[in-house]
């Protein structure tokens, strides 16, 4: 059996790779961290030294950052057929980056308030937030799945992105994303991982509460 911990909040991008762990379906260890303690302390650190969560260990093997547990995973446990064959990769990579860079960058700026002025659209890797948000739209309009015909990682962590997203406001709610989201939702490990997460919520919630 393999060797695999999975360090995580329930209340945070760890519900990325809690998904992307149940779609794989393999056993794994949970260790639920605490944002003002164990998340910063230094048997963590020696695993993440941004003290930020999500990270996996796998067979000794440390991987931080939600879209690169995605693609770990994915080719640790070919199995489970959640990424397509090498040579049918363009898409695949090509939308599990853009959700991690400039769609991320683009959501989290104009979150805050901080969108760039137009003549500096060309300092910022996405450009701006609109261009954005349009572009994820046009490459979602038409298609059941992100990367090609078949559900594959990249889905989970764009997917996330368009679920909590439209869920919060950060992303405007379009057919295309809601579409989108509602195929997402319906999936069984998608179910599963919200109520592992939902559960160790609440008992983190209760056990603060005591």
């Amino acid at each position: 059996m393999a060797d695999l911990t999975f360090y995580t909040n329930p209340m945070s991008r760890g519900r990325v790779a809690r998904w992307m762990l149940e779609e794989v379906a393999q056993p794994y260890e949970t260790v639920i961290l605490d944002y003002a303690t164990t998340m910063k302390g230094p048997e963590y650190l020696a695993i993440n030294p941004m003290g930020k969560v999500p990270a996996i260990r796998h067979d000794g093997r440390t991987v931080t950052e939600c879209a690169a547990i995605c693609a770990y995973l994915a080719d640790a446990f070919p199995g489970a057929g959640l990424a397509p064959e090498p040579g049918d990769r363009a898409d695949y990579y090509r939308w599990l980056f853009f959700a991690a860079g400039p769609l991320e960058q683009a959501v989290t700026n104009h979150a805050v308030g901080w969108d760039p002025d137009p003549e500096k659209k060309r300092m910022f890797g996405y450009g701006d937030y609109a261009d954005t948000v349009t572009t994820l739209e046009r490459a979602l309009d038409g298609r059941e799945w992100i990367a090609g015909p078949a559900f594959t990682a990249a889905d989970v962590y764009v997917g996330a992105a368009v679920t909590w997203g439209t869920q919060f406001g950060t992303l405007p709610a379009r057919p295309a994303f809601l579409a989108y989201r509602e195929r997402l939702s319906a999936r069984t490990a998608f179910r599963r991982a919200d109520a592992l997460d939902d559960a160790a919520a609440e008992k983190l919630k209760a056990g603060a509460s005591t």
